[in-house]
């Protein structure tokens, strides 16, 4: 097809801004998702600095037969498929992140789904460890005591959580596992 669409695409890392000047000078669509931090340098001064959204990728908007110009940007890695066929981003998906980004503050957040494992990073419950059940508008801890059949239900804040790796249920803390949910 000779639509254009648009692609994500991965840079080495820390490349992200180098990668968008060159396709800008090739003259390609590009669009990096970025958003505004406080910095201390050593010197103990402060700067507000412009980092990437998504650290590592992009977006270009290319005809699929247009993709090796994109391939031959230095620093850029490759476009982000499956099966190695690059997959098109939803124009709708690209429209929203830019009209977000234009009005809201945006940060970056670990990526979360249904069934990660994540554990509490802070607080009384800082340590716990739960499922993730499902993401809308807050977070839901649900504390299961197995022994009882009994559980308890608590409302987290998304910066309180963090991804972990899958652990067996073998462990002692396991007698106390908990769920994390969403009202």
């Amino acid at each position: 097809m000779n639509q254009f669409k648009w692609y994500a695409v991965y840079t080495y890392p820390r490349h992200e801004k180098k990668v968008l000047e060159q396709l800008v000078l090739r003259e390609i669509e590009s669009f990096l998702p970025c958003y505004r931090a406080l910095h201390q340098w050593r010197n103990g001064c402060k700067v507000e600095v412009q980092l990437p959204l998504f650290p590592g990728y992009l977006f270009v908007r290319i005809r699929l037969h247009d993709q090796l110009r994109v391939l031959q940007v230095p620093k850029l890695v490759n476009l982000i498929g499956f099966g190695g066929s690059p997959v098109a981003v939803p124009t709708k998906d690209i429209e929203a992140l830019r009209a977000i980004l234009s009005v809201l503050r945006a940060e970056p957040h670990p990526f979360l789904k249904a069934g990660d494992r994540v554990r509490i990073k802070s607080g009384c419950l800082a340590g716990i460890e739960g499922i993730l059940l499902r993401k809308t508008t807050g977070f839901r801890f649900i504390l299961n005591v197995d022994l009882i059949m009994q559980a308890a239900s608590l409302e987290v804040g998304a910066d309180d959580v963090e991804p972990i790796a899958f652990v067996s249920h073998s462990s002692p803390q396991s007698q106390a596992s908990s769920i994390l949910g969403v009202s």
